[in-house]
């Protein structure tokens, strides 16, 4: 082997490797992933990723199974990940503009408006919207740690009542 080839192969070697792409399980999560919420394993069997035009995704919607049960986990992004556990309520609004500051759920639990936006959905897998439609959100809050969420889009609602669970206590695990 001459001088030159050696050369060469000592530089080919010494270059420096592509660091792997470090993975978010709360964001990259896919369709057919498992998730361990509570000691729980679920299948994801939807994902619907809201964000505002121009900017980065804020808020993710994990649909999971569990045997005949759906459920949803909501993933919101802001310092730290918050994670609610939410099971679908039935129900009807009719119109998304008078939607109250204040629901009443049951006669016994109450509401109170948090906040209230306009984003754009990306989805996949079984999910309730569209991909690249506008979604109105409502993200509400009672005593404790209890939620409700209300989303529109194109003339349909759906509701959640969930409650926060720990990030540490939310496990992904990709099947891929």
């Amino acid at each position: 082997m001459s001088i030159f080839k050696r050369i060469g192969s000592i530089v080919r070697n010494n270059k420096q490797q592509p660091a792997p792409q470090i993975r978010n399980p709360f964001e990259d999560s896919s369709v057919g992933d498992i998730v361990n919420v509570d000691l729980e394993q679920y299948v994801v069997t939807g994902k619907a990723v809201y964000f505002d035009r121009g900017y980065e995704p804020h808020r993710y919607a994990y649909y999971l199974q569990n045997g005949r049960n759906i459920s949803c986990l909501l993933v919101e992004k802001s310092r730290a990940y918050e994670c609610f556990l939410c099971e679908f309520l039935e129900g009807s609004l009719d119109d998304p503009h008078a939607v109250p500051n204040q629901l009443d759920i049951d006669g016994e639990t109450s509401f109170h408006l948090e906040h209230h936006r306009t984003d754009v959905t990306r989805s996949e897998g079984n999910t309730d919207f569209r991909t690249g439609d506008d979604v109105m959100f409502w993200r509400y809050f009672s005593a404790g740690e209890s939620y409700f969420f209300l989303q529109w889009q194109d003339g349909k609602f759906i509701a959640m009542k969930g409650e926060r669970t720990p990030s540490s206590q939310v496990k992904f695990m990709n099947t891929k």
